[in-house]
């Protein structure tokens, strides 16, 4: 059975269960990061010397990177549409899944770490104050997507709506408020449709709307 290292409360183990629940794959998660441990022991690094997670065992393959752990899976386990079939909405679900590493996802994790992670004393307001309008840009830019199609490729939910969906929890539960900063969460009506779409869905309720921690 394949194995997976992380803590189910990762955005990015979040993506390969989520991969995993849509592909009908069945694993076994291993507890790892935080306060966990294990990223730190020889053992873990042996397998991702980044000693970051998720990392998978695919009967002895080992490989980590979230999106490419994803894109492994939907490769040996095909199932249309998540998994397009067709190379040009295969290619913008790519598309989407390297925009939410390289652009969407830079400003949400710093805001996340303060506002989630840290005590309110210890936020660093100045880092969280340029970086959730930057976030809100974002958002502009899949909304203008979602204003021409249902979900972000197309017609169909597919692999490419994973890791932005992730992130769009991660936005729309952080305490903004807390930091005075509410205002940047506008409503967008693309995005607020696309969002409920989302947690229409059982395998987002169940793997990813858990909570932030």
């Amino acid at each position: 059975m394949l194995k997976l290292w992380g803590r189910k409360n990762s955005s990015n183990v979040k993506k390969v269960m989520w991969a995993c629940a849509e592909l009908g794959v069945p694993y076994e998660r291993i507890d790892a990061g935080l306060h966990f441990g294990i990223t730190t022991t020889d053992e873990f690094r042996e397998k991702n010397p980044n000693g970051m997670i998720p990392v998978i065992d695919d009967d002895g393959f080992i490989l980590w990177e979230s999106n490419a752990i994803v894109r492994y899976l939907c490769a040996k386990y095909p199932k249309a549409p998540f998994w397009p079939t067709d190379p040009k909405i295969r290619a913008s679900a790519d598309r989407w899944m390297d925009w939410q590493l390289t652009t969407l996802g830079p400003p949400i994790g710093p805001a996340f770490m303060q506002l989630v992670r840290a005590p309110q004393e210890e936020w660093d307001m100045k880092m969280i104050s340029a970086n959730v309008p930057k976030a809100a840009q974002n958002w502009k830019i899949a909304d203008r997507q979602l204003g021409k199609t249902k979900w972000l490729t197309g017609d169909d939910f597919t692999v490419g709506d994973v890791p932005a969906a992730i992130l769009a929890y991660t936005w729309f539960e952080m305490p903004l408020a807390k930091a005075g900063l509410e205002q940047h969460r506008v409503p967008m009506a693309n995005v607020d449709r696309w969002y409920a779409q989302l947690n229409a869905m059982p395998n987002f309720k169940e793997i990813v709307a858990i909570g932030l921690t």
